[in-house]
Formats: C-alpha cells, structure tokens, sequence
C-alpha cells in the first residue's frame, strides 16, 4: 500500500507548486506585513473551506476516468461557460503575474542583463516551450525536488523567526469591524487565491489523469486509486496551507510595518532578506536558488495547467454530455492552440498593462473568490452525479462539510459586496 501511495505522488505536488506562488510569496507575505498574526486564522479559515472543492477534482478523475471538466459538462454547458469566462478573465493576468516575479527575482539575485518585463516576456516563452515538449513527467519531476527544497528552507526559516515577531503584531483575531475599506478588499485578494483558485481544481483532475496513464501494469481498482490519489492530494494540500502559514509568520516577524516593493526586483530583496535575516548570510545561495526555482516551477505549472484545461473544456463543450472526451495532454492540438494564446496574450499584458498589474492581480484574485461559491457548488454536483459508482462516493461527513463550506464561501462573497458597494 505504502508502495502504490508514493507512485501516486504527483498532481498533489504539482498544486503546491502552483499555488506557492502570487498567493504565498506575496499575498500570505503582505498579510503578514501589514496586519501581523491577525489573518492567521482567515487563511486557516480559507484552506479548510476549500478543501472538499480541491479534494472533489482529483476524487473525480480517480473514479470516473475523465477530468472534472467533463463532470461540469454533465451538470450542463451553462457550467462550462463559467468556467471558461473565469479562465479566459485571468489566465493571461496570472501568467503575467507569476512570470514578472519570477524574473524579479532572477535579475536581482544574478545580476541579469534587460528589464523584469523583457525577462519575464522571454520566461513565458521558455516554460510554454518546456511545459509542451516535457508534458506531464518534466513537470512532476521538477515540482518535487523544487517543493521539497523551499518547504525545508521555509520550515527553518520560520522556527527561527517565530520569537522575533513584534508583541504589537501578536494578535490573533482581526478586528473586522474596525477594517477599513481597502483592508477588506485585500482581505478578498488574500482569501481568493488561499490556497489558490478553485478553478486550479480542474487542473488536478487531468493531472490525475496524466499520473495514472504513466501507471504500469494492469488498470488498477477504482478503491485502490482513490486511496492512492487521496493520499497524494492530502501531501500537496497540507504542505500549501503550512507553507501559507510560515509566510504570514515571516512577514509578520521580518517585515511588519513595511510596504512591500511594488517593483519586482525590489520585492525580490525583500522576500530574500526575510530569508536570510533569520537564518543568516550564509544561506543566502540556498535560499536565492530555491526561491527563483520554486517561483520557476509555479511558471511553468501555470504554463501547463491552462492550455491543459482550456484543450478540455473545448473538447467537452463539442462533446455531447454522455461522452468522455480525449484528455491527451501537451500533444494535442488544442493545448497547442491554447498555449499560443496564453502566450501571446501574457507577453501584451507585460508589455503593455504592467502598470496596472497588482491592481489586475487584486482583480483576478477577487473574481476567484467571488466565483468560489459557485465553484465549489459544481464541484460538490460532479462527486455525487450519477457517473460516480457507489463504492467511490465521497464519504457522508466530506460531503456534509462541503454544503457548510458553499454556504461560509457565499457568506464571505456576499459581505465583501456589501462593503464594496455599500
């Protein structure tokens, strides 16, 4: 058993690459920045909420043998079309976002020649080109050693800096009647990609997929690949919220009261001085090389998990209901087609929006978590639809759990409108 869990390692790992990004080397970062340890139970909150919606996606493709995105279509196109304007609203913005700090970092740390937005333009290009060539296995190779590298240095780096956090930043419970305006919209942007959009769900499910055609031998039991997949997602899931957990303590403990650097290789000395102020100079090389390859690895995740999902979704949306489509990945056309798009469409908004991008990156994280809700929702209709045999339905209590989650997430989205128009 212990055997078939760790050859199911993968697409769990993958997530955590891809959400240890924007959302935890800035967002949890900036929270703990501005606001200290008050927000530590709200991302707390955030991951538990989320978590039967990110578990439903990888459980799907474990006991149907098709992505999510063919459970939304089964709940009809009208599901489908949401999530389509959701992807085709922030894909290009998301890209741009993780491109430009990761090439922040690597112009500070290596001294390298042009500006973060030709670099990051250039980035783009590379990780497209690697995530099509490599596919499924290059990614799940470099997003183990990448993960397992920073959550060490991570780990270290904030045992030592727990006792040198301010008494001042100490507080535990956030003051919410006493927020003003634009607290409570980050508090949105903070909460929309913790521990990353739930649109990232349907990315884990072709993953899934992806992990079980490398699969050797003879088709496995649905009981025995559900095991093997719960157990890897649980891996990915706990390692993000602990990691989003460990940024907020070293922001609150290294660089509380500061604003963070609006240009990226400005941010990039910060986030490496939170590094080695607490573990010293002389890991700086240790901590400069996980952090471009950590911020590297959420690039090229990116790179690949959206023109995966996008080739999909088209391929459902020509699919009639019953049929499960093709869930090919890097070879097939239509992720061909998707990763141009993406691409071209990241390289303008570098060039040309970069002005505007926290702001566009706030707007892409409060769409996140106002379509959250709905979200979840189709997730929650996908595990108990009809497809799903009766020995590899969710148990009662995850199921029970995830109504009270839609519930909390639409709660959260409906008083963040109350106090954005109110």
């Amino acid at each position: 058993m212990v055997g078939e869990r760790l050859r199911a390692l993968g697409p769990g790992v993958l997530f955590a690459g891809a959400a240890v990004g924007v959302s935890h080397l800035v967002q949890s970062t900036r929270a703990g920045a501005q606001m200290g340890c008050s927000l530590l139970l709200l991302v707390l909150i955030a991951n538990a909420i989320k978590y039967p919606a990110f578990r439903f996606g990888p459980h799907y493709a474990a006991a149907t043998g098709t992505s999510l995105l063919s459970g939304y279509r089964k709940r009809g196109r009208h599901a489908l079309l949401l999530y389509a304007a959701l992807t085709l609203g922030t894909m290009f913005t998301v890209a741009a976002a993780v491109a430009l700090v990761t090439a922040g970092l690597a112009k500070y740390l290596f001294s390298l020649p042009g500006s973060p937005l030709h670099i990051a333009s250039g980035l783009v290009v590379v990780c497209a080109i690697l995530a099509a060539v490599g596919g499924y296995r290059w990614l799940d190779r470099i997003g183990k050693v990448v993960v397992a590298v920073l959550s060490l240095a991570t780990l270290a780096a904030t045992a030592l800096a727990i006792g040198k956090i301010p008494s001042e930043a100490l507080s535990f419970v956030p003051d919410l009647s006493a927020m003003t305006k634009p607290e409570v919209l980050f508090l949105a942007a903070l909460i929309g990609w913790m521990p990353s959009a739930i649109d990232v769900s349907a990315w884990q499910s072709i993953w899934t997929l992806n992990r079980e055609a490398q699969h050797e031998g003879a088709p496995r039991p649905a009981e025995t690949r559900l095991r093997a997949v719960t157990f890897d997602f649980h891996v990915g899931y706990v390692s993000t919220a602990i990691l989003a957990i460990c940024f907020l303590l070293l922001g609150a403990s290294v660089m509380y009261g500061q604003e963070l650097k609006p240009k990226p290789h400005e941010f990039a000395g910060q986030l490496i001085d939170l590094y080695t102020q607490t573990l010293g100079s002389g890991s700086r090389p240790i901590i400069a090389a996980a952090a471009v390859l950590v911020m590297f690895s959420t690039t090229l995740t990116v790179m690949d998990g959206f023109p995966r999902a996008l080739s999909a979704l088209f391929q459902n949306l020509r699919d009639a209901p019953t049929r499960a489509p093709s869930e090919d990945g890097a070879r097939d056309p239509g992720y061909i087609a998707a990763s141009l798009v993406l691409v071209i469409g990241a390289v303008v908004v570098l060039q040309y929006l970069t002005g505007s991008l926290r702001g566009m990156v706030d707007l892409a994280t409060t769409l996140s978590f106002l379509t959250a809700p709905a979200l979840a929702a189709l997730n929650h209709l996908a595990v108990v639809g009809d497809e799903i045999p009766d020995n590899s339905r969710p148990p009662g209590w995850l199921l029970t759990f995830s109504l009270l989650a839609i519930v909390a997430q639409a709660a959260f989205a409906l008083y963040y409108l109350s106090v954005r128009f109110g």
